[in-house]
Parts: structure tokens; C-alpha cells; sequence
């Protein structure tokens, strides 16, 4: 670097060791310029440069390739500096590191390596120790985050493994229940009454009452259902509830409510092979659902499979396993398609699941008009729970496959199961039964890829247009799956539903939920005390 003067003092230039030349003038009002202020000038511009010099060196061994040959330059690198921050928009560091970043990482990559990081402290030590450049810092940061990724997948399925096990198994408690109420039928005549007494019999085809139907084959949880409804009504002596239920179960279900009557309700107790109209010939929703087991078992695989595949997200396997549930296959899932059939006599009944407890007085349900609709529903796409009042066609239906993009809209509401009110006299004058069978053959020929679980997709078709929207206060949903359920919200809803895994009778139900569902169950019961069912 040289430094030339101008004889008239006015021009002072500086030459950099690459020959450019950068001028700073230096206007001198009169020729009486103290030499020594010119001396201390000189100083000041050298100690200057020098300090500029200094600066953009630390640029070049940044690493920056475009070292600057202009003071505006140098301005604008070390503005940032000088206010002891440097911003960096464009650098190459954050482009290595995005590069590094967006490379594939394999599983097999980091099967069985000990020197990945497994905590951020234990990054940051090793980061700083190690002096990392900016890629090596990229890669351990990637390798750790990826390894993070995989043992949380792997947590979060076997998590779904472990509840779908607990929720398609048969609690001991249950069992017990039911063997117990079996043996008790087989020796004690009062609990083989007659439900409901010779007497009280018309009342079940009597429209001037209010009609409930029940299906279940679980008779702790049947006997929570009629107790929270007759014990919250205002007029019990209205209620009639037709509880259906299987073969196996029959004896059990009968001993339990002959021995604890819900007088003046009167309750009625069938299982189904007492139905006339399936003993008779083929029955369509028999039929579906022997194709429907063959096919599962043919496409599906067990659980086994289904947790072992490495490329599926984990929601997608807990969907894939939720279609496991032996309820889906079960003939009470499917019974509501052939309620006008089974009751021909009736006009208007609620049809209740049996994962459900009733808070209040149901009656001012036959007030609700109908409009000529079938099917009084609560619909589940809006709501302040964005989890689980966000259901559209879409969460149900798969409108990748053709047959279902062109008959239906994506962005339709979607509506519940659970608590609903049907009008049978509209039923019988549509198609929707025939319907609904006729889209589970689609979806069979399909290999079912319409939809993939329960019973719920094909009755969004078969009801499609023939749906009333009720009040949401009838029917808070979400409480087997969404734990975030507040109590003081649960409380203030008419009808609670524990849909999902975490039932209420189960050891994984949710334990601040779980009080709603046990205060129907009476500790001292010699059946429930003996079977160590628990109320809390």
C-alpha cells in the first residue's frame, strides 16, 4: 500500500498492493495548513486503513470468495460488524448447510451407530469440541434428528399396538361379569324373568311412548346406557328400551336386568336369532359381513403386518388397526341399517351406541322436526375442538378412487353415530338400506378401497341427503380419543360418547373422564363387587 500527496496538499491518494486506486480528497481552504495537523492527518488515515485492512482480511479467511476491492464495498461488509452483528442472506454456510440438509437418510445409515448425539446438550458439546464447519454441523444435526424421527415413530406405533390390543381384547373383569350372570340364569328363577312382564308387552308397539334401541353384547356397559337414561328423565314411566344383543350374551343380559329393574321403565331384552325376520332366508348384512371378513383377512394381514411396515405413517397404522377391531365385524355394528324391519310397528325410535352416557332428559328429542328426513344427527365439521369436530367426506371416504370423486363432495359435513334419532315411517319410503349394501359390495369388489374402517363411511352414502342436523348439545364426541376433553365441558353435554379406544370400562380409559361413565356403577353390587370392577 503506498500513499502519495499532491504538491498543492489538496489531493491525498492511496494505492493498494493490486495497483487500484482509491482516492480521498482532502479540501484545504487555505495554503496557511498547519504541517503538523497534516501529520496527524496521515496518522489517523493510516491507522484507518490499517483497521480496514484488518477487517476484510477476517472476511477472506471467513471464507468469503469475493474479497472487496472498494471502500463502498468494504462499507457495506462491515456495517454489520461494527454494530457487532452480521446478517447473512444469501452466504454460502446456510446453502452448504441446506445442501447437507436435503441429502436422503437411510434407516441402514444409522443401524447400529454409537456416536450420534442422543440429547442437544450432548450435541452442542460435541459440536463445539469437535470445531465443526458448517456441513459437519449440518450432517450431525441431520443424523441426530432422523434418529430422533425413527425412535418416535417406532414409540408412537407400538403406543397404537398396545391400545388397539387392550381395546379388542375382553377385559377379565367382563369376562368374569358374564360368566357369573350366565351361572346365576342357570340357577336362580328371578333371573329368568320374563322382559318386559305379560302384561306391559303392548307397550313395546305403542308409538305414545318414547322408544330407545340398544345393541350390545357387553352388559356392564348396557347397564350403564339404561341406568344414566331412566334415572335422567323426567318421565320414566314413558321410556321403553329394546336392548338387542347376541346369542352368547342373552342369558347374561337377561339375568343382569331381571335382577336390577329400572321400574317404571320397562325394558325389553332380545338377542337376535329371536327375530323373525333374520331367522328367515339370507339376510343382506349377514352375507356382507362373512365377504367382509374374507377380505380383510385376504388384504389386510395381522397386526404383525401392518405395524411392520417401515414407510407408513403412524396415524395411518392406527387407522389400519382400528379395522381390525373385531367391532367392525360385528353384527351390531351393522343392526341400525335394519331398524325399520326389526320394529316394524314403530315410527320413531333413538337408536343409542352402548360407549355412551346420557346426562339429561332425551325427550324433547321427538319434538325435533324432521322435515321429512330420516336420520337426526349431530354433525361433526365444526366446533371449537378442531380435533375432533373437523370430520368431512374426506376424513372417511378415499376420493383418490374414482367411483367415490365423482358421486360425492370432499368438502361435505360429516355426521355422528352414537345418539340418533331415526324416522322410520320416512325410512320406509327410501332406498337407503339397499343402498348401503350396495356400496359395501363396491367397496369389496374394490379390495376395499372405498373407505377403510367401521360402519360409519357406508351410512354417510346411504344416508347422504336424508340427514336432519340436530343441536350439538345433543352429543359431545371424542371422549375415547381426544384427552384434552375438559370434565366441566363433558358435564354440560346431554349425551357423552367414548368413542375410540380408550373405552370407559378399559384400564387405558382416560382417568379424568372416566367419573362420568362410574358414577352409574354401584360398587356394592354383589356382581361387580365379586368381579373387582372398579369404579374409579
Amino acid at each position: 500500500m503506498k500513499l502519495h500527496i499532491s504538491p498543492s496538499l489538496r489531493h491525498v491518494t492511496v494505492v493498494t498492493g493490486k495497483g487500484l486506486k482509491e482516492f480521498i480528497k482532502v479540501k484545504v481552504g487555505s495554503r496557511r495548513f498547519s504541517y503538523q495537523m497534516m501529520f496527524y492527518s496521515l496518522l489517523f488515515f493510516t491507522f484507518l486503513l490499517r483497521f480496514v485492512f484488518v477487517l476484510s482480511t477476517v472476511d477472506t479467511i471467513d471464507g468469503d470468495p469475493s474479497p472487496c476491492s472498494s471502500l463502498a464495498c468494504l462499507g457495506k461488509r462491515l456495517k454489520p460488524k461494527l454494530l457487532g452483528r452480521r446478517i447473512e442472506t444469501t452466504g454460502n454456510v446456510p446453502e452448504a448447510m441446506y445442501q447437507v440438509l436435503e441429502q436422503p437418510l437411510s434407516e441402514e445409515e444409522l443401524k447400529g451407530r454409537s456416536d450420534i448425539p442422543q440429547t442437544l446438550e450432548d450435541f452442542m458439546s460435541e459440536v463445539k469440541r469437535s470445531k465443526s464447519d458448517a456441513r459437519e454441523f449440518a450432517q450431525k444435526l441431520k443424523e441426530m434428528v432422523t434418529l430422533m424421527e425413527q425412535r418416535t415413530r417406532t414409540a408412537k406405533i407400538q403406543e397404537y399396538l398396545y391400545r388397539h390390543v387392550a381395546s379388542s381384547s375382553i377385559p377379565k373383569q367382563l369376562h368374569c361379569l358374564a360368566l357369573k350372570l350366565a351361572n346365576e340364569h342357570s340357577i336362580n328363577a328371578a333371573a329368568r324373568l320374563q322382559l318386559p312382564e305379560a302384561e306391559l308387552v303392548p307397550t313395546l308397539v305403542d308409538n305414545n311412548y318414547f322408544h330407545y334401541v340398544l345393541a350390545s353384547d357387553n352388559v356392564l356397559a348396557a347397564s350403564v346406557v339404561a341406568k344414566s337414561l331412566v334415572k335422567n328423565s323426567l318421565r320414566p314411566h314413558k321410556i321403553v328400551l329394546h336392548i338387542i344383543t347376541d346369542r352368547k350374551t342373552y342369558f347374561p343380559m337377561q339375568a343382569w336386568f331381571s335382577l336390577h329393574p329400572l321400574s317404571p321403565a320397562i325394558i325389553e331384552v332380545k338377542a337376535l336369532h329371536h327375530f323373525d325376520w333374520l331367522a328367515k332366508g339370507k339376510v343382506p348384512v349377514l352375507e356382507a359381513m362373512e365377504k367382509d371378513q374374507r377380505v380383510r383377512s385376504q388384504f389386510r394381514g395381522g397386526s404383525s403386518v401392518i405395524v411392520a411396515n417401515n414407510n407408513e405413517n403412524p396415524v395411518v397404522v392406527a387407522a389400519k388397526l382400528q379395522a381390525l377391531s373385531p367391532k367392525y365385524n360385528s353384527m351390531m355394528n351393522h343392526i341400525r341399517i335394519h331398524l325399520p324391519e326389526l320394529f316394524p310397528s314403530l315410527d320413531k325410535l333413538v337408536f343409542l351406541d352402548d360407549d355412551i352416557v346420557i346426562q339429561t332428559d332425551l325427550s324433547p328429542l321427538w319434538d325435533i322436526d324432521m322435515d321429512g328426513k330420516v336420520n337426526g344427527a349431530v354433525e361433526t365439521c365444526r366446533g371449537e375442538d378442531k380435533f375432533v369436530m373437523s370430520k368431512k367426506f374426506k376424513s372417511y371416504l378415499n376420493f383418490s378412487n374414482p367411483i367415490i370423486a365423482r358421486n360425492f363432495d370432499p368438502e361435505e359435513c360429516a355426521w355422528a353415530y352414537g345418539m340418533n334419532v331415526f324416522d322410520l315411517a320416512a325410512w320406509r319410503k327410501t332406498n337407503i338400506s339397499s343402498t348401503y349394501y350396495h356400496w359395501l359390495d363396491e367397496n369389496l369388489k374394490s379390495d376395499l378401497s372405498l373407505w377403510q374402517l367401521g360402519t360409519l363411511p357406508p351410512g354417510l352414502i346411504a344416508f347422504h341427503g336424508h340427514v336432519q342436523t340436530i343441536d350439538p348439545f345433543w352429543h359431545m364426541l371424542g371422549l375415547g380419543y381426544q384427552e384434552t376433553t375438559s370434565f366441566s365441558d363433558a358435564k354440560t353435554a346431554a349425551v357423552v360418547h367414548f368413542n375410540g379406544r380408550a373405552k370407559p370400562w378399559l384400564d387405558i380409559a382416560f382417568p379424568h373422564l372416566r367419573p362420568l361413565w362410574a358414577k352409574y356403577l354401584d360398587s356394592s353390587d354383589r356382581f361387580i363387587n365379586s368381579c373387582h370392577i372398579r369404579a374409579s
